[in-house]
């Protein structure tokens, strides 16, 4: 039996800086990512080293790996328990320089081998929505400072704000937070997102991990020229199936009182950020908090109107009802010249559901010509539910232009036009 059959390169997530963002268990082929309430992990049996996971990750967690006597992988169970990366024990002297000279020998073939075997088994070919993503940041963004405080090393932020945007007695409960940095460095841009530690332990006694929450400010401050950020956050009361639960993050968050310190780590995110050049185009489709980083785009736009000439904003925003929808009010007071809004509520007494799709086919001429230009860039954010919708109504509008779409789609994602970001 040979090094090959022996040495296993293991796949591991770093339980210390992972955010749980869900990003590499949504990007993986083969379902070889899972995750319980704390960790995610990577299955050994079933990895098959594709490296699909690694580049949409934010904070580079996924990006681990073991060389380990194939008898002796970690198993899920030990996984699902860490805390942190165990130490690298070093295989015996002999099976190392053995799997060495195996691994140099394949070399680049066998990585191509490996992609082969994967595309013929219809895993890399399968229509998903993550396919479509970009990884690549536009063009023209702006250099993102990533990681710059971690779990081990969080900075503290100072609440100076904190209002709910959602009309009280609905269901909704979203609010915009402002958090102020003080002397502290925390560049972020727009796309951006940062983690939080909310205080406490969880069932079995650990510190709570970090939730991450997108960034709802320009670059420049939810207050021009100040070293703060704002974020929308809902608080959560149930479940994706109903059942009632207590959001441990979001509740902390939506109680919060000015004055109240918070430990924040990041920032992150290097791809899903907004283009710089001026003239550029972009189409954003969110539901919910997913409006977060739509606002940061468009008040980044708005502070620069009038110094140039910009491109178009077309922004398609989904909501239960007009009183759940965040930031209903400032967003119907924007200019028709500056941004063009169009709402889709799905739970209006008296009217048929409308999604954020609906709309989208509704405004099909206008939206064509905008995915038809080579600086249009598209943002969608929200549910993870809202994905194959949305992308089956892009599909429909490129065909009803003659377009191929899956050479549109494949076109927007090389060139870091088509980006997707959902929970």
């Amino acid at each position: 039996m040979g090094a090959a059959s022996k040495v296993l390169e293991q796949h591991l997530i770093d339980p210390e800086i992972c955010i749980r963002c869900n990003t590499c268990e949504e990007a993986c082929p083969v379902n070889a990512i899972t995750h319980d309430s704390r960790n995610y992990v990577v299955d050994p049996a079933i990895c098959r080293q594709c490296k699909a996971c690694v580049p949409p990750c934010p904070t580079g967690a996924i990006d681990n790996w073991r060389r380990v006597l194939g008898t002796a992988a970690y198993p899920l169970s030990a996984q699902f328990e860490w805390d942190e990366l165990p130490p690298e024990v070093p295989l015996p002297a002999g099976v190392a320089a053995e799997a060495a000279a195996v691994i140099e020998e394949a070399g680049a073939p066998a990585a191509a081998a490996a992609a082969v075997a994967l595309d013929a088994s219809g895993f890399e070919t399968a229509v998903t929505a993550t396919a479509f993503g970009a990884t690549l940041p536009p063009w023209s963004a702006a250099h993102a400072y990533t990681n710059l405080y971690g779990p081990k090393n969080p900075t503290a932020a100072t609440v100076v704000g904190n209002h709910r945007v959602t009309d009280a007695g609905t269901e909704s409960d979203t609010h915009h937070i402002v958090l102020d940095f003080g002397t502290m460095p925390f560049p972020v841009l727009e796309g951006q997102s940062i983690g939080i530690l909310p205080p406490g332990v969880d069932a079995r006694g650990k510190p709570h991990v970090a939730r991450q929450y997108s960034i709802a400010s320009p670059r420049n401050g939810e207050r021009p020229g100040y070293n703060n950020l704002s974020l929308t956050v809902k608080r959560v009361t149930v479940d994706y199936d109903g059942q009632p639960v207590r959001g441990v993050c979001s509740n902390y968050l939506c109680d919060l009182k000015k004055g109240d310190t918070v430990k924040v780590i990041g920032p992150f995110g290097a791809s899903f950020l907004m283009p710089n050049h001026p003239r550029s185009n972009i189409v954003m489709i969110c539901t919910g908090t997913g409006s977060a980083p739509m606002r940061a785009m468009t008040e980044y736009r708005r502070r620069l109107r009038g110094k140039f000439d910009g491109g178009r904003l077309m922004l398609f925003f989904g909501a239960r009802t007009q009183k759940e929808l965040p930031y209903f009010g400032p967003l119907t007071n924007l200019p028709r010249d500056f941004i063009d809004v169009n709402f889709a509520f799905s739970r209006v007494p008296g009217s048929p559901k409308r999604y954020v799709q609906d709309v989208m086919r509704e405004r099909a001429a206008d939206l064509a010509a905008l995915l038809l230009d080579g600086d249009t860039f598209v943002y969608v954010c929200g549910l993870k539910s809202m994905e194959t919708g949305v992308l089956e109504a892009l599909r429909e509008v490129a065909t009803q232009t003659g377009t191929q779409w899956d050479e549109l789609a494949g076109r927007l994602r090389r060139e870091g036009r088509l980006h997707l970001e959902t929970y």
